[in-house]
């Protein structure tokens, strides 16, 4: 990939994609099994972790992709994952479609995104930078 679409000061940019596509694994696995872990003990905890998880997600890959078009594309791919989830999980049988929770992932997605315009996109380099000294 050119230099220009990746942080060109990520040392280990193919292990954070790597961990971000398990991330992404992870979270198709615990949207389709039949009875996911409840982090939360709140009301509407779903939503909140629906919220948190693709918020993150996108955070995590405005940290390796710098291209404005590159994190659009990652911000319509991690949406559109949401959606598909929330539409598998009808179909299944023994999980719930609701519309709130494709919301809660498409906003967690744009706040991500936002926070991955701020001082905070530097920080898998500043890890970096302090795991390998």
């Amino acid at each position: 990939m050119p230099a220009s679409i990746l942080m060109p000061d990520l040392k280990y940019r193919n292990f954070w994609l790597f961990m971000g596509f398990v991330w992404i694994a992870l979270d198709i696995y615990l949207s389709l099994m039949h009875n996911p872990p409840q982090i939360l003990d709140v009301h509407m905890a779903d939503k909140i972790e629906h919220f948190a998880a693709y918020a993150l997600l996108m955070f995590w890959f405005c940290q390796i992709f710098w291209e404005f078009s590159r994190q659009l594309k990652v911000a319509i791919a991690l949406a559109a994952l949401g959606v598909s989830m929330e539409i598998v999980q009808g179909m299944e049988g023994f999980r719930v479609f609701e519309y709130a929770d494709m919301l809660a992932n498409t906003i967690g997605v744009l706040i991500g995104w936002g926070v991955g315009k701020t001082v905070l996109k530097h920080t898998l380099c500043q890890f970096e930078r302090v795991i390998v000294r």
